[in-house]
């Protein structure tokens, strides 16, 4: 029966002046956003916030230089990346193009597609939305039935897409679409120009806080041509797989919620005392823990192994986490979540009231991940 591998893994002792430069320049970009509005993090998007990270070269740091990158560790990319969230930056621009999406057009793409995309997503000025989920699908990538049928010179898709992130403001969707019957070899991943194909509609999904970065992506005849297709046609599944090992394991998997743990001890500090110092204690418990799991992933992936199982528990643990801190937070202060008006506590907490629901969604369901979960220790 296999297990996990959460090996120990300590982060290197040259990450701290990067880290303290991060810091720096965070201590002057977020100087006066307010919480709430740091709160939103990696769903907020500021495309001029990702043009300066581009300029410090804090996209793209794991990748070739001949494209854009610059050949860093993993754990620099992940001192940088956890420095962002824990301040609030406003990353959601570029976080899917340097968080999976260049990832994938380095393992599978072509050079073409890797010489276009790759060196404009490093430097700031190119998103990238997924196109995975669809209706009544729910997350059975399996059963997807966006059709792209081969025409002359490409292929004519048909279908629709559901709970795209960003895709309003991406210039680029990585997209799963059906190519044959088979179940799961009928898969094939394409490129999809949003700027500048027909036939592609997006609708934009409003949330209960009121935000529209949820889109709905129909396909009416929409051509896509044969140079936009990634990897080989029916390797889809295979290729989502390695895909989502990226998705689930990062910092954004238990630091979505940091900024309400911040505010409840700085709520808690004003009463004075030692009242929830054992609740937060807990709380930094779990978060530590988390940290050193999502950390061993890292490990993993600078190593170049595949840590999908340990990527699965770190995502399905982490959304319990950050699904439980509105609770114990008004639990433990007694006070009523706001939207719009009260202090920087209360609108914290009433926009991460609203949002800790879709925790447990993005990046594959609680059940999903938990069959996973069981397929890979052999339990099923």
């Amino acid at each position: 029966m296999q297990t996990f591998r959460f090996d120990l893994c300590e982060l290197p002792e040259e990450t701290k002046g990067l880290r303290q430069e991060v810091r720096d320049f965070l201590a002057v970009e977020l100087k006066h956003i307010p919480a709430v509005t740091r709160a939103q993090t990696w769903s907020g998007s500021d495309p001029e916030f990702s043009r300066k990270m581009g300029a410090k070269g804090w996209i793209g740091m794991r990748w070739p230089k001949q494209y854009g990158g610059h050949e860093r560790s993993a754990f620099d990319r992940y001192v940088v990346l956890e420095e962002m969230l824990a301040a609030g930056a406003p990353v959601g621009a570029h976080w899917i193009g340097d968080r999976q999406s260049g990832p994938l057009l380095l393992n599978f793409g072509t050079e073409e597609q890797r010489q276009l995309i790759l060196p404009k997503v490093a430097r700031g000025e190119c998103y990238f939305c997924i196109g995975m989920s669809e209706p009544d699908s729910g997350s059975d990538l399996a059963a997807t039935r966006t059709k792209a049928e081969k025409v002359e010179g490409g292929y004519k898709v048909n279908g629709t897409k559901l709970w795209t992130s960003g895709a309003h403001h991406a210039h680029y969707m990585i997209a799963l679409f059906r190519t044959s019957p088979d179940k799961h070899t009928g898969l094939t991943q394409f490129l999809v120009d949003l700027k500048n194909t027909d036939g592609i509609t997006i609708r934009p999904i409003k949330d209960l806080a009121g935000n529209s970065h949820f889109n709905e992506v129909v396909f009416q005849d929409a051509f896509v041509p044969d140079n936009m297709l990634v990897g080989t046609e029916g390797s889809g599944w295979a290729q989502v797989g390695a895909e989502l090992a990226f998705e689930r394991s990062g910092p954004e998997r238990y630091l979505s919620s940091f900024l309400l743990m911040i505010e409840m001890i700085r709520e808690l500090q004003k009463r004075g005392g030692t009242e929830g110092a054992r609740e937060i204690g807990r709380l930094v418990a779990h978060l530590v823990t988390l940290r050193q799991m999502s950390l061993s992933v890292a490990g993993m992936l600078d190593k170049g192994e595949n840590p999908a199982l340990e990527a699965s528990v770190v995502k399905d643990l982490g959304a319990v986490f950050e699904q439980d801190m509105p609770v114990k937070a008004h639990e433990l202060l007694g006070i009523a979540p706001t939207v719009g008006t009260g202090n920087d506590f209360e609108q914290v907490l009433g926009y991460l009231t609203q949002t800790v629901p879709s925790f447990s969604l993005r990046g594959g369901t609680r059940e999903i991940l938990r069959g996973i979960i069981a397929r890979g220790l052999g339990l099923r």
